[in-house]
């Protein structure tokens, strides 16, 4: 997809970011009579999606994951994989005709007056109002971990894996016990890898995909969302011993956390399992203690134990990077995510959108932003203009 010709003189907002976030506001905001424009560092839309690894398939439902405005086609599947969500989210621009402006990035806002002053890598930029859509896994993040620089085997981020075939019959170690580190863990023993190890450094909470194969989690994650944390917490680990057996047998311990409690107050999504259990069960996937560090080929672990691992893949998250672009104005909190009230407002007129990550599923979660976003702007367009 090109970016379009025209200016952005014309547009009342700017979009920053054009994943599915910043794609999802832009269209509420078109339908709400609002014109905005997308300003995106990358070449294309979803761009971050087209870097995920080759076997990602979305752990949300498509019947709950589709923006507003247009749904994912049911030719995509219950569970939408990375190469046909992209393509959902090129339709998806088309369909509503987007403004967007591709290799253009945003450096720094600022507010200037009544308007925002945006810093592009073209020059500076004035809108009524700036919605950041960024999203929170913008930077990837490896611990400074000691001697990590001379480790002689490979070493790359998770954002950098894309198949398990890049490590057949390699000792592959991977570093971080997430949904990408799990699911990574998998691809690398379908793909022929000779040992794979998963360090973790405290035990996840593990939930199946779908109840009883069928209903996916994420319909009960959303009546469940509904009642006291506890009594949630009491629901969930109880599906998931019925379903998932007794995980601590098979060498991966079980969370102290209750599974909503965790969700709702450290923000730590589950492993969504889509072949982990199965892979502990064949002794294929092997579970270790935290690293600590590196000596040569060893990887030192916690509690004095080491390995030697052919290759290394830290799938040790990411951090939103939102410093450079708005931390001089104080709307970001110790962990670097946005401070905002109930309409997704961190300061007058500028809104963040994508940087949460709730239990009943973040596309689902844009969708109802989108709305929410467009719809407090259209109110302050509302009351400008009277």
């Amino acid at each position: 997809m090109e970016a379009t010709a025209a200016g952005p003189r014309s547009a009342e907002v700017a979009v920053v970011g054009a994943g599915p976030g910043g794609l999802g506001v832009a269209a509420a905001l078109r339908s709400s009579g609002i014109p905005a424009v997308i300003l995106e560092r990358a070449s294309s839309v979803g761009a971050s999606w087209r870097g995920h690894y080759e076997r990602l398939h979305l752990h949300t439902a498509r019947t709950l994951s589709g923006l507003p405005g247009l749904g994912i086609p049911r030719a995509a599947g219950t569970w939408v994989s990375r190469d046909d969500f992209v393509a959902y989210l090129e339709t998806y621009a088309r369909h509503h005709g987007l403004d967007i402006r591709l290799g253009l990035e945003v450096h720094r806002l600022d507010p200037d007056g009544p308007r925002w002053r945006v810093e592009t890598s073209a020059g500076a930029l004035h809108f009524r109002a700036v919605v950041v859509a960024t999203g929170q896994n913008c930077v990837p993040f490896i611990p400074s971990w000691p001697g990590r620089e001379n480790f002689p085997g490979a070493f790359l981020h998770s954002s950098r894996f894309r198949s398990g075939e890049d490590h057949r019959g390699q000792d592959v170690l991977v570093v971080g016990a997430g949904n990408s580190g799990a699911e990574i863990a998998v691809d690398l023993v379908e793909h022929g890898a000779a040992r794979v190890s998963l360090s973790i450094r405290r035990p996840p909470n593990v939930v199946p995909r779908a109840v009883a194969g069928l209903v996916p989690a994420q319909f009960v994650s959303i009546l469940l969302s509904r009642l006291p944390l506890a009594v949630a917490d009491a629901f969930a680990r109880a599906t998931a011993r019925l379903t998932l057996g007794d995980l601590a047998s098979l060498g991966l311990p079980h969370s102290e956390r209750g599974i909503y409690t965790e969700m709702v107050r450290d923000r730590q999504i589950p492993i969504i399992d889509v072949g982990l259990v199965a892979a502990l069960r064949a002794r294929r996937v092997h579970i270790l203690p935290a690293v600590e560090g590196f000596e040569g080929r060893r990887a030192r672990l916690q509690g004095g134990g080491t390995v030697e691992p052919d290759a290394v893949i830290a799938a040790t998250g990411y951090r939103a990077g939102l410093e450079r672009l708005v931390g001089h104005l104080a709307v970001l909190g110790a962990d670097g995510s946005p401070i905002v009230d109930r309409s997704l407002q961190a300061a007058p007129g500028l809104h963040f959108v994508g940087f949460s990550n709730p239990p009943t599923g973040n596309l689902r979660q844009m969708r109802i932003d989108a709305w929410r976003v467009a719809r407090r702007l259209r109110q302050a367009s509302a009351r400008a203009a009277a």
